[in-house]
């Protein structure tokens, strides 16, 4: 691990972010408007979903060896696409930024969990894992889902590591990595937007505790249920394990200071660019230099994981373009009135594509047809319908079509953006590094399609028609 890197790798990282702190300082690269694209060109990001579901099952070695080529490759072609033939340069360019962005919270949170090392009891009773899920869902509303994901994770593997199943690492991505930061806009990306666009910090709460709570305690009455099977499954070996006094560390807390660190740091603005980025990065190398190397070892750190969900992500990112662009231009037109409606498709998307952008299109969309702006403040009191109005932005506001359930469209949008994020590994950002922690830990994880057959449709589908049904159905 440590005193591995080469001096040339060391140089040329530090060129790497001296080319991307001049490009995205000194570029302009707003993306403007989107450019009139055929669904077609959404191909690349449909083969590339494929093949992350398919390939593995047929040849795993050869998908181990080659991913890097198949995304790489397919986001080149719509890289080249965007740049040569529709000459839409900035626009490849914003969405540059927003991956770097992206990979800066997820790697600099990886490498300064990595250096915090929590030991707990060798073996949870299935009341105590329900109570560890509880806590770090309700965390993730502090920490945001990937910080909660990357802090317990490896906690949570150890605890159950005599009796350890797919389900588990399943259960962690459902509750912690997705649902349960849903009442914070630091919870999830999705929620960050709207909270920049004038959404006040505690409408999200205030609103969407009900259908939180419902939808958290469905999933863990599941996952309780499930877990008290297998434990009642457990071998003699194990309950005696059990039995042993409980087996606590805590090593590498000084980390919780980086930590601390990269979380106030998403709230830098964008300008300048890279200031943000820049400072995750070095509460990363801070973290990596000062954390004992024994440390690093007892967690089984290493940069795989982070390696693979750099590269998919870099494809994923560059191939889903197209079809955020389609969509942003035909949002509107798509014929979905009613906030069940978005609430469904809000989900829908954001289970494959990029929750963040496909919630600010459905936002736009939703405020357009009530003859709103979703940049205008006085358009965005008067839709979530909680902060009072002068009498100037009464008159602005008096002519729009609005009701007493206006507000119920932006909550839709919001918990759809976020819940459905976990039906799949690529939903959001965490759930595919919590799959690569666990693997690297041995757990046998579900294939992208097992993922989605075993898991999403028949435990997750059903929880969200509830919360559809009680929440949204109009």
């Amino acid at each position: 691990m440590k005193g591995t890197m080469r001096p040339w790798g060391v140089v040329a990282s530090i060129v790497g972010v001296a080319a991307l702190v001049a490009t995205f300082n000194f570029v302009d690269h707003e993306p403007g408007h989107a450019p009139e694209v055929g669904l077609w060109l959404a191909l690349p990001f449909v083969t590339l979903l494929a093949a992350i579901a398919v390939v593995p099952f047929i040849n795993r070695h050869w998908w181990e060896r080659n991913y890097p080529r198949v995304a790489l490759g397919l986001g080149a072609a719509v890289v080249c696409y965007y740049v040569f033939v529709l000459g839409h340069g900035p626009r490849v360019l914003h969405t540059g930024y927003e991956y770097v962005s992206f990979i800066s919270l997820i790697g600099s949170l990886f490498v300064v969990s990595g250096g915090i090392h929590m030991r707990i009891r060798g073996l949870s009773a299935p009341h105590e894992n329900v109570l560890l899920l509880a806590f770090g869902s309700v965390i993730a509303n502090l920490l945001g889902t990937t910080g909660a994901s990357m802090l317990l994770i490896r906690p949570y593997l150890w605890a159950n590591r005599h009796r350890i199943q797919s389900y588990h690492v399943v259960f962690f991505i459902f509750l912690v990595s997705n649902v349960g930061g849903a009442l914070t806009p630091i919870g999830d990306p999705p929620l960050f937007l709207g909270y920049l666009k004038g959404i006040p910090f505690f409408w999200v709460i205030t609103r969407a505790w009900q259908p939180w709570l419902l939808a958290m305690g469905l999933l863990l009455l599941a996952f309780y249920a499930i877990d008290s099977r297998n434990f009642r499954r457990a071998s003699v070996q194990e309950r005696l394990e059990e039995a042993k006094p409980d087996q606590r560390e805590f090593s590498g807390l000084h980390n919780s200071v980086f930590l601390l660190v990269i979380l106030v740091a998403v709230f830098v603005p964008e300008h300048p660019r890279m200031l943000r980025e820049i400072i995750m990065w070095s509460a990363a190398a801070g973290s990596y230099i000062t954390t004992r190397s024994e440390i690093h070892g007892k967690n089984d750190f290493n940069f795989l994981p982070i390696k693979e969900v750099a590269i998919l992500f870099a494809g994923i990112f560059a191939t889903m373009v197209p079809a955020l662009d389609w969509l942003e231009l035909h949002a509107k037109s798509l014929g979905i009135v009613t906030y069940g409606q978005y609430f469904w498709a809000t989900g829908t998307l954001s289970s494959v594509l990029d929750n963040a952008p496909t919630y600010l299109n459905f936002l736009t969309a939703a405020f357009g047809l009530h003859g709103a702006q979703v940049d205008n403040p006085a358009h965005v009191y008067a839709m979530i319908g909680t902060a009072p109005l002068d009498s100037a932005a009464s008159l602005a506001v008096g002519a729009l079509p609005l009701t007493a359930e206006s507000w119920r469209y932006v909550l839709a949008i919001s918990m759809g953006a976020v819940f459905f994020g976990a039906n799949t590994y690529i939903g959001n950002g965490p759930n595919f590094m919590v799959k690569s922690i666990s693997e690297q830990a041995g757990v046998a994880c579900p294939t992208f399609v097992g993922y989605i057959w075993k898991y999403s449709l028949p435990i997750l589908i059903p929880v969200f028609v509830i919360v559809w049904l009680l929440f949204f159905r109009s």
